[in-house]
């Protein structure tokens, strides 16, 4: 693994805390400028396997959330925007954590990997709160202008097998 400067780990942590930001304060079009056109936005769980499978390398099914595209994730903020996304009503509050931040360079000039742990804590009305907690990777890219870069690539694992929301209408 290579490493990378330190003014360059700290460029790209800002750049995560303020996209975070961004979602927790429903900033969602801002949002929406950090992430590329040819974006690949995709969630799914982590499945159970039995120890004797895995050093078989016996993987069981996946389940897979989200496979989105900008176009979707565009449809998704413009349906919270219509005021009419009964799952988001009352809206609600998070606070996303990002940490363990490690990045690594790609073979591609001014993109990096990164690997971030997050913790996705989610409240609204009274009383539901959900807690999400995962790994993510990011493929990210060097931009002129905006937050400096662009997410082309997510990959979110949540570390849950199942997940006990009553909706996933909250990004990651």
């Amino acid at each position: 693994m290579s490493l990378v400067s330190l003014e360059l780990q700290h460029e790209i942590s800002q750049f995560l805390y303020k996209e975070a930001k961004l979602l927790d304060d429903w900033k969602f079009r801002d949002w929406l400028d950090v992430l590329a056109d040819d974006i690949s936005y995709t969630l799914r769980t982590t499945p159970n396997a039995q120890t004797r499978d895995r050093r078989r390398s016996v993987e069981p099914p996946t389940t897979w959330v989200f496979n989105d595209d900008k176009h979707l994730l565009e449809r998704r903020v413009a349906r919270l925007e219509t005021g009419m996304a009964w799952a988001e009503e009352p809206p609600s509050r998070t606070t996303h954590m990002v940490s363990n931040i490690i990045i690594e360079p790609t073979e591609t000039e001014g993109e990096y990997d990164v690997h971030v742990t997050y913790l996705l804590y989610r409240t609204q009305k009274e009383k539901d709160i959900t807690i999400y907690v995962g790994k993510r990777l990011d493929k990210i890219r060097k931009v002129e202008g905006g937050l400096g870069w662009q997410i082309f690539n997510r990959k979110i694992i949540l570390d849950q097998v199942t997940y006990s929301s009553h909706n996933l209408s909250v990004f990651f």
